[in-house]
């Protein structure tokens, strides 16, 4: 058995232990067994990464078995490894190891940890199918399959109607975007004949400038094909238009929040256009649209997070915009740019939700971080992994010029890297490049915001009520809680919060590693114009020209983000740590943009009066009128009646008299009589 199977499948193994033992095995055994396999399958996945940085890789297919063989379709179980592939293993798996390790400690009280970890093992696996994927159909088994784990895990306390619904709302979303993806894969098997990415990929290129039907009218073929299949990607990655679901989803436990709403399975529609790279490049409109979609979803949720007070709620839409930035890159052709950004991104907002996990810890599951303030001397480990990954996200560094080398923080370097690309690949791509730059501005902003509300200025948990109730609902059995908050309550002093254990604190350290360093060390490999080609080595399209030219856009454009993130720090400071009135009177004086804001553009709002409500209205009419007024009234509850009648008639002649029966006998010889003499 290779390690690639090892990597695949030991996830797999682990959940089923773990989900089919359950009690029987224990919590810590559930949990050991889970936690294991994941780190051997991130030890595993870094050698087959450093071997594509070295050169010595080389793309391959490792057979499983024969899956689908059903006319044309000729359809094996395959694991495809490549370097994008690789990269996606790392990530995939890196990050899941420390959240399986995490939850040792964050999910310690909870009654039903094995279900838990047999969770996130099964979603790793799923996500492990998708990334390793030789053909569409297989592809969308693993699509199908964290879109399932997303379901589960969201819904985890599946006592807690809050959550309940926001894993319905997952799921339902998803499948919109999956109807779309879908069909993308139908298509594509119509005109191409193969379900084989590999084959499919090869012919791409041939296919531009050739038209197919689609509903009433011809288009262009790979327009459509293209299009299909990247709503399938707004739906996973939650894009502008089926984004709502992504912010509702952390009603789940703060380690899913990182493992698949940050770091993973959000990035799977970002994966999935980069591995069909070169079918997106024969379309330019396609193109065109995902670098619209991103763009807009990256200034979208931006403003959003500026006024969330759920501290997983502004990282959550945090992730929305970086994943804007990502698609942005796709759609101006830098392809590596994007996997780039994907891959720091994953680090330092891994690390951020699970610092936000930690501090929700320590203030006993309090989110809101208006009854935050003063933390940063009570948890002091957690305020400097937070500030690292702050400063990641943020794009903290010394810009490229003059002959010095860029130096900075992981999102430095590939948001950077992400904006002179568009601004180097053209129009379309310079108007990105504005609203990315925009986006950059706000995104420095709303980061410093939450760490100046959360760890400066006055403790405003010390003798609140909020506080105080909050530690009293989870001290009398909250189910959906973990009991132990890492902190005490005392009669007069108030709630002192404490750092979190050794089990939460260790990933916050591996994973500030990677936000401080993942930027600089890997660039070259990524992003490079001669070593990114090497490195890539056909996995996606690379256009060694626009790599090139990245590094030759204007001083201003290079020095643009840095620039605009320095004006959104001082600007959260002045706010929050300066004048800390200011907040409040700018709400009150635009309170129609502030309102619009919080709530969130009124999106869901909106798709409640547009499409929940005339459905809940059809249903109702289909339930009420259809099936209980006509199908009831004259199925069986209208044949049910008439059977009832005519038992209660034909039942008065049941007199049990002899004579009775002897007169009916009569009767009827009477009328068989008069029938016969009258025939």
């Amino acid at each position: 058995m290779s390690s690639i199977h090892l990597i695949v499948f030991l996830p797999l193994l682990a959940a089923v232990v773990a989900g089919l033992g359950n009690r029987l095995i224990g919590d810590v055994a559930a949990k050991a067994v889970t936690t294991g396999a994941l780190f051997i399958a991130c030890v595993l996945s870094w050698p087959i990464l450093f071997s594509y940085m070295a050169g010595t890789a080389s793309a391959t297919v490792v057979p499983v078995s024969e899956w689908i063989n059903s006319g044309a379709m000729q359809i094996s179980w395959a694991l495809r490894v490549d370097a994008l592939t690789a990269v996606m293993l790392v990530v995939v798996t890196s990050v899941s190891a420390l959240v399986h390790l995490y939850s040792w400690g964050y999910m310690a009280e909870d009654p039903d940890q094995p279900r838990f970890f047999a969770y996130l093992s099964l979603f790793t696996f799923a996500m492990l199918m998708l990334v390793t994927s030789n053909n569409l159909v297989q592809m969308f088994f693993g699509w199908e399959g964290v879109g399932l784990a997303s379901y589960l895990l969201i819904g985890f306390w599946f006592k807690k109607p809050s959550a309940n619904a926001a894993a319905i709302k997952a799921f339902v979303v998803n499948r919109v975007g999956d109807m779309g993806f879908m069909l993308g894969i139908f298509g594509t098997f119509l005109v191409f004949g193969t379900i084989s990415i590999p084959e499919i990929l090869a012919a791409a290129p041939g296919m531009a400038g050739s038209t197919i039907g689609f509903l009433w009218f011809r288009a262009d073929t790979m327009t459509v094909l293209c299009l299909l299949l990247f709503v399938g990607a707004m739906g996973k990655s939650a894009q502008l238009g089926l984004h709502t679901w992504l912010p509702d989803a952390m009603e789940g436990p703060t380690p899913v929040s990182a493992l698949i709403h940050a770091a993973t399975m959000v990035t799977a529609g970002v994966f999935m256009v980069c591995r069909l790279s070169p079918m997106f490049e024969a379309s330019p409109v396609a193109l065109g649209v995902v670098t619209f979609v991103g763009a807009a979803t990256c200034l979208f949720a931006a403003t959003i997070g500026c006024v969330q007070n759920d501290i997983k709620r502004v990282i959550a839409y945090s992730t929305c915009s970086q994943l804007g930035y990502m698609f942005f890159a796709a759609g101006v052709g830098a392809f590596g740019g994007a996997m780039f950004h994907l891959f720091t991104h994953a680090f330092f907002k891994a690390l951020l939700f699970l610092c936000a996990g930690s501090v929700i810890v320590a203030m006993h599951h309090e989110q809101d971080m208006r009854f935050y303030g003063g933390l940063r001397k009570r948890i002091p480990v957690t305020f400097w992994a937070m500030v690292a990954g702050t400063l990641a996200i943020t794009g903290v560094g010394i810009p490229g010029v003059g002959g010095l080398e860029a130096i900075g923080f992981a999102g430095f370097h590939s948001k950077d890297a992400v904006l002179e690309a568009s601004f180097a690949s053209g129009y379309g791509g310079q108007i990105a490049w504005w609203v990315g730059t925009l986006a950059a501005l706000l995104t420095s902003f709303y980061s410093w915001r939450l760490i100046f509300l959360t760890f400066f200025g006055t403790p405003r948990w010390v003798g609140s009520e909020h506080i105080q109730h909050a530690i009293h609902d989870t001290h009398h059995g909250d189910a959906h809680h973990e009991a132990d908050a890492h902190g005490t309550a005392t009669g007069t002093g108030g709630y002192q919060p404490h750092e979190s254990p050794l089990s939460i604190l260790i990933p916050l350290i591996l994973l500030s590693v990677g936000a401080v360093g993942a930027g600089f060390f890997f660039q070259q490999y990524f992003i490079a114009a001669d070593a990114g080609e090497t490195f890539w080595k056909g996995a996606l399209f690379h256009s060694e020209h626009l790599m090139h030219a990245m590094h030759e856009v204007p001083v201003w454009v290079k020095l643009g983000p840095t620039i605009v993130m320095l004006i959104g720090l001082y600007v959260a400071w002045y706010a929050y740590i300066r004048k800390t009135d200011i907040p409040a009177h700018t709400a009150k004086a635009f309170e129609p943009v502030y309102r619009f804001l919080l709530n969130k553009w009124y999106v869901d709002e909106l798709y409640d009066l547009l499409f929940v409500r005339p459905g809940f209205a059809i249903g109702r009419l289909f339930w009420k009128r259809g099936d209980e007024g006509t199908i009831d009234r004259f199925g069986p509850n209208g044949l049910a009646a008439v059977i009832a009648g005519g038992s209660r008639i034909t039942g008065r002649l049941q007199s049990g008299y002899v004579y009775t029966y002897a007169f009916v006998m009569l009767i009827g010889l009477t009328a068989a009589v008069t029938w016969a003499i009258a025939g």
